[in-house]
């Protein structure tokens, strides 16, 4: 048992082949809710555009949308992509879910675009915002959910959403460290070293006004079914929809199962996709515990963000339950 760290579930609102938008959404609030059931701390959604396979576009408003339908687990976001956003936009925005909200609302902000090059330049609208201008930004965020800047972030001296920063590299991770926030690591779609580069922000920790010691996060692909063999099969859908994306720079509504076992691809084709692919946890409950034991037994983290991403919703919540299970 790993009793210290925290299961939370991060959705990007697959839309399903076969399905709609409406559809998805609804799949994303019935998960909610049995995220809440299963006593998960928080349920995150992500920002993305240009992806007709993703629905998280607008995550602000599928957090109010999750919220109401919730009535204790943290909703937030996974995250907003500052460059995208006017940080008096997102202040504002916050700030209005906190009181609607009040100590349920998270605010986790990444400097990806989320998106290709022309979506990112549609949505900056030529502001000339790069992830360069990210310190600078997220530091104007600060100061309005402070009350600090002569504009005021209405609605004013509301609360303030609790605030990480999140990163897929060192970068992030002194930042969080330098201004004493909490750091959330994306190994779902990072190849570096998670386990160094948390332990870098908590070795360079310094006790700020929103922390008084470090707290860590890790986001995780995983796919946990009753078997090893069923897992696996389950993860064709994502293996088959990361492969196309990556091939052709365009997102498919995810595959069931059926549809991706009749694509045409080889043996060998499915060998190179696996080994291409971004790191996924698949199996057993006994063989992800397996695999995420250094990460579990390291003692720098507090909380594993979880993406499951798979057609089958019964599937999707199953994988939910085994981790809990030995992470309870």
């Amino acid at each position: 048992m790993h009793s210290k760290i925290g299961l939370s579930v991060l959705d990007l609102c697959p839309i399903l082949s076969g399905q709609t938008a409406t559809q998805s959404f609804k799949h994303s609030v019935d998960l909610a809710a049995f995220a809440e059931g299963l006593g998960c701390r928080r349920f995150w959604m992500a920002e993305h555009h240009n992806m007709s396979g993703i629905g998280s576009s607008s995550p602000e408003v599928l957090i109010a949308h999750v919220a109401s339908a919730t009535k204790r687990i943290r909703v937030g976001s996974g995250g907003i992509m500052l460059p995208n956003h006017a940080a008096l936009h997102v202040a504002e925005v916050f700030r209005t879910l906190t009181a609607l909200y009040p100590g349920r609302i998270d605010l986790g902000v990444g400097r990806a675009p989320g998106s290709d090059s022309r979506a990112a330049s549609a949505l900056r609208g030529g502001r000339g915002l790069t992830a360069e201008n990210f310190p600078q930004q997220f530091s104007e965020l600060v100061s309005y959910l402070d009350d600090q800047e002569a504009v005021v972030a209405v609605p004013s001296h509301a609360e303030a959403p609790q605030l990480w920063l999140l990163g897929s590299s060192d970068f992030g991770a002194l930042m969080a460290a330098d201004r004493g926030l909490p750091y959330a690591f994306a190994q779902h779609f990072s190849h570096l070293p998670a386990l160094e580069i948390i332990s870098l922000y908590r070795d360079h920790f310094v006790p700020s006004r929103w922390l008084e010691k470090p707290r860590s996060m890790m986001g995780v692909h995983v796919i946990c079914a009753d078997t090893d063999e069923e897992a696996r099969e389950l993860a064709l859908s994502s293996d088959l929809s990361f492969s196309l994306f990556v091939q052709t720079g365009k997102s498919i509504p995810l595959p069931t199962v059926a549809e991706a076992r009749a694509y045409p691809y080889s043996e060998e084709d499915w060998k190179k996709v696996r080994a291409s692919a971004m790191p996924k946890f698949v199996g057993s409950a006994s063989t992800v515990e397996r695999q995420l034991a250094p990460y579990l037994r390291a003692g720098v983290l507090d909380e594993l963000m979880v993406l499951t991403m798979v057609h089958d919703q019964g599937a999707r919540r199953r994988s939910y339950e085994l981790l809990r299970g030995f992470l309870s």
